[in-house]
């Protein structure tokens, strides 16, 4: 449904606001307060209303409610004096009083700020073994194009839910929401690599631009951001392709690294005990190249996942080593949204002052705001912070730029968050679902066990110990849980686990 008042459209089923051609930003909770007033716009519309039909009956402070009215106003040009479209009447509530035009879907106005998937790159060259180094040239071109602010740029894991299908780009583009395709192939023989690559209009299928690229290994980089420049020139031409250029610095030069960080890559976030494994590939990389930012961040990354999934041999001596590769990351690469966020994730756990660190992953979102684990790792930091309802914010963000990623991380912080505000039966089946989704991870057995015991569902929660500990033996992390701030927090976690354990603990 578009609703137009003034200027302003405003599209419940894509959730956007926009004023004229721009669509303006508005943080998930101020959009839903603002629909919700658009769609009552017949009546005022109390403080109980509001808490019920935006934040689902959850108890919300009345500093919090006017900071989202606020938001509201500030994204219409409104303020609390004027009050031209919300206007607050005392001691009653809240109403819009702009005059709305309801639109049919069909003239929704197609994005005026260019959004594009990246599509996996076929292998042509006949060596499965290649895959990585196909797929990593994709990464690459994907985190060129994101770092530019105009350029909505879906995640690699949502577009790379294509791999290996023949696909309709009118399809990917309606399921996807998104205008423009990128599709293309990477040969590579010997010490030569072509790429072949073409931009395709995914409103109506037309091929708007295509190209190859030919060129040495040792001139790989030089290729990449030849592909991203030529596709950020046929979607915005007024654009200087030089701020391409400039955005796309390499972390290393070392093609030998490189091809030990693709390699630590494609397996890092496919399955927990493949860790130890992509922490030796990313440790060859550093040693040939200590400044390395990617492969330092992504080691410092491993270190923690091994200390929190309770799979590490050593955890103080990983505890020390994840947070020295998170420190020397930010050093050699400090400017890099994904070195900002992952950096901040790994020091929020072992132990860094968290507001820093929240601070630090702002950031990375500031650079590169359509950095899809960015909004995962600051929904995450905010819940080891005890902000849970912002966590399910930034959560939810995540998976609106991810649509068709794996969901178990996202998911499981929004079930975590539920958990902590003791919403346990809204919690569990978020908490079953990240489980569905990443059997390996164990955080989301925890958090499910404990909903289980505090519901006194007692079968159900020894039933999840027991899966539990067939993934590690580290069924109550004692020393792991100062990562949580909140004390209440801590004892809810703890006395969940040992409640669902009984007497084996």
């Amino acid at each position: 449904m578009i609703l137009a008042f003034g200027n302003h459209r405003l599209d419940i089923e894509r959730r956007e606001l926009r004023r004229g051609a721009d669509i303006i930003d508005l943080e998930p909770k101020a959009f839903d307060l603002l629909a919700f007033l658009v769609l009552h716009r017949d009546r005022v519309v109390s403080k109980d209303d509001l808490l019920q039909g935006v934040w689902g009956g959850r108890i919300v402070s009345e500093s919090a409610l006017t900071t989202r009215i606020n938001a509201v106003r500030r994204a219409l040009g409104d303020d609390g004096v004027a009050q031209r479209l919300v206007r607050t009447l005392t001691r009653k509530g809240v109403r819009f009083i702009g005059e709305v035009t309801e639109l049919p879907d069909q003239v929704a106005p197609t994005p005026d700020k260019p959004s594009i998937a990246v599509l996996p790159f076929e292998n042509m060259s006949g060596d499965p073994e290649q895959e990585y180094f196909v797929d990593g040239m994709v990464e690459e071109i994907i985190t060129a194009l994101s770092r530019i602010r105009w350029l909505f740029v879906i995640a690699r894991n949502s577009s790379f839910a294509y791999k290996g299908q023949t696909v309709d780009v009118k399809q990917v583009g309606r399921e996807l929401s998104i205008r423009y395709v990128l599709e293309g192939s990477v040969r590579k023989a010997g010490g030569r690599v072509r790429i072949t690559a073409q931009l395709i209009d995914a409103l109506n299928g037309a091929h708007l631009w295509a190209d190859r690229f030919d060129g040495s290994l040792e001139d790989v980089f030089e290729l990449q951001d030849r592909v991203a420049i030529s596709v950020a020139g046929v979607i915005e031409p007024t654009l200087q392709a030089a701020e391409t250029a400039r955005s796309a610095n390499r972390s290393t030069n070392d093609l030998t690294a490189y091809d030990l960080y693709l390699r630590a890559y494609s397996i890092v976030l496919s399955a927990a005990p493949l860790i130890p494994e992509a922490l030796r590939l990313l440790e060859q990389a550093i040693e040939r190249d200590p400044h390395y930012g990617l492969a330092l961040v992504w080691a410092a990354v491993c270190c923690q996942r091994l200390c929190m999934d309770g799979r590490s041999e050593d955890p103080e001596a990983d505890r020390h080593k994840g947070a020295d590769f998170a420190r020397r990351a930010l050093q050699a690469a400090g400017d890099d949204p994904v070195v900002l966020a992952n950096a901040a994730l790994a020091l929020t756990w072992f132990g860094e002052d968290i507001s820093a660190m929240m601070s630090l992953a702002d950031r990375a979102l500031a650079l590169n705001p359509s950095f899809a684990r960015g909004w995962y790792i600051t929904g995450l930091i905010r819940l080891f912070a005890g902000e849970p309802d912002t966590a399910i914010e930034h959560a939810e963000v995540s998976l609106r730029l991810s649509p068709r990623a794996r969901i178990g991380w996202a998911v499981g912080v929004i079930g975590a968050a539920h958990f902590f505000s003791r919403r346990f039966d809204q919690a569990v089946p978020m908490l079953r679902l990240a489980i569905q989704n990443n059997q390996t991870f164990p955080s989301s057995y925890r958090y499910l066990a404990g909903c289980y015991a505090h519901m006194g569902r007692m079968d159900e929660a020894r039933e999840v110990i027991r899966r539990l500990r067939c993934i590690t033996s580290l069924t109550i992390p004692r020393p792991s849980t100062t990562y949580m701030r909140n004390p209440e927090h801590r004892e809810l976690f703890l006395s969940g686990l040992r409640l669902a354990a009984g007497e084996e603990t």
